[in-house]
């Protein structure tokens, strides 16, 4: 990877923050933008703006292509079988809700039934399986985590080897907070054991990680463009075809519409069925623009040079002995830590992120939409986080540990 050539197509780079250039470290909320992919959008939007499936005029075929294309280019890009496969929704949170939602609308989990989730995944792939036990009465199990921050497989076998009727097991791939990455070929493999659904929340592993959802062997992946260099509002669910051609859509409307009439209605083919209403098109075409620039550049290069800055980056927070860093030592490029005072207490996140914003630096602070993997695991009310990707240095590393070090006076 030629990292100084991929710096120069983000601009946003090239910003200074009160007097400092910009640091980006907050790709794990969202990443930057490509020039590629702000300019497809604005092509569609200045050359081709139409609808789709739509009309027979020259714009909508044009922007029915692109559009197509993309989901062509997603399903690629994870290795489904074909863009039957891939459906477009807004993101990773809107997904795994369509799953909860069409599983409950086709009978396939009822009151008693189980679904097994662990304690770090990201609200997205909580709170919707929460609304089911709570108004619906499945019943939810949660899966913990070893002392490092990786999941417990022991406990996640013993749930399997005891609870009746698990219908379905839903996991993160890698955790928003902690970095790890899970084992989610085995997961899955236990889960099928079981005759479980097994659901995989993608959101922080697709862009930065080679997907392969046949390896996976998974029966849904949900993951975010937003956070893959594509725009904001676009994102995509992976079903087996078998699983989606059984399933009840929970949007209805529009172009997942094959025939209606007062009586019946018959449904789109997939994956039309899924996108109800007008799609974001832009979006969509954007999103395909990612998926080329990615794959131009190489995943197996992205993720090596991601963890080489993960490692990089732990080994110089480990030199400061009033940071503490949480998580397993293999990780992606996500780093969750606190900055400890003398008197045991920890230092504000927010005034760690405030100080490093003077510089120039760009992180996240707060529960990172894990709430209960902070209370329950982590014992804090927040984390200071630093994530990384393809265009991030070791020099910019070597900025951010200047700044904290620079903090031993106020601790």
């Amino acid at each position: 990877m030629n990292v100084d050539a991929i710096r120069k197509d983000f601009p946003e780079l090239e910003r200074s923050i009160h007097g400092e250039r910009l640091i980006y470290f907050d790709n794990a909320a969202t990443s930057l933008r490509p020039k590629s992919v702000v300019d497809a959008v604005s092509s569609f939007y200045l050359h081709y703006n139409a609808n789709i499936h739509r009309a027979i005029h020259t714009l909508s075929q044009e922007a029915t292509k692109a559009y197509e294309e993309a989901h062509q280019k997603v399903a690629r890009f994870i290795n489904a079988s074909s863009m039957e496969e891939i459906v477009f929704t807004r993101n990773t949170t809107e997904s795994i809700n369509l799953v909860v939602f069409s599983l409950f609308l086709s009978e396939k989990i009822r009151e008693g039934d189980g679904v097994v989730i662990s304690l770090m995944e990201h609200h997205s792939n909580m709170v919707p399986w929460q609304m089911l036990r709570d108004r619906f009465g499945i019943k939810l199990h949660v899966v913990g985590l070893n002392n490092d921050g990786t999941l417990n497989l022991n406990h996640l076998k013993e749930i399997l080897d005891k609870e009746e009727n698990i219908k379905v097991v839903a996991i993160v791939h890698a955790s928003n907070v902690l970095g790890t990455v899970n084992d989610v070929k085995e997961i899955g493999k236990l889960a099928h054991e079981k005759g479980a659904i097994f659901v995989v929340d993608g959101a922080q592993s697709a862009p930065h990680i080679k997907i392969d959802v046949k390896d996976i062997d998974c029966d849904f992946f949900a993951f975010s463009g937003h956070k893959m260099l594509g725009p904001t509002g676009i994102g995509a669910l992976y079903g087996k075809k078998d699983i989606l051609e059984e399933l009840e859509p929970f949007l209805r409307g529009g172009d997942m519409i094959w025939e209606v009439s007062l009586d019946k209605v018959t449904f789109n083919k997939l994956p039309w069925r899924y996108e109800a209403g007008t799609s974001n098109i832009a979006g969509g075409i954007g999103f395909g623009a990612a998926v080329d620039y990615l794959e131009k550049i190489g995943m197996q290069n992205i993720e090596r040079h991601e963890r080489e800055l993960a490692s990089y980056a732990l080994s110089k927070l480990n030199e400061i002995d009033y940071v503490r860093v949480y998580g397993p030592k293999e990780r992606i490029g996500v780093i969750a830590f606190n900055v400890m005072q003398k008197n045991g207490n920890i230092l504000s996140p927010e005034m760690i992120a405030s100080i490093l914003d003077r510089h120039g630096i760009a992180i996240r602070t707060g529960c990172h939409c894990a709430q209960p993997l902070h209370n329950d695991f982590l014992h804090v009310r927040g984390t200071a986080r630093a994530s990384f990707y393809l265009y991030n240095t070791k020099d910019e590393i070597d900025k951010f540990i200047e700044v904290l070090k620079g903090l031993k006076n106020v601790v």
